[in-house]
């Protein structure tokens, strides 16, 4: 999609090292702030999840 209203990222960094890691959120960030588009994550890496504008935490299913 050339200008997606929505990027959706799944554990973007759980398989990559800290290098490429920050290198695709620096990118997914890039993307949303470029055109002005919602970043949905979903990440385990509470670091990650702090450069988040609004963090949903979803602990043994209830949402908090």
């Amino acid at each position: 999609a050339p200008r997606p209203a929505i990027l959706l990222a799944d554990e973007p960094t759980g398989n990559l090292d800290s290098v490429n890691g920050a290198a695709i959120m620096d990118l997914l960030f890039s993307l949303r702030d470029g055109y002005g588009a919602t970043l949905v994550l979903v990440t385990h890496d509470a670091t990650l999840a702090a450069r988040c504008d609004r963090v949903i935490s979803l602990a043994d299913g209830t949402i908090g």
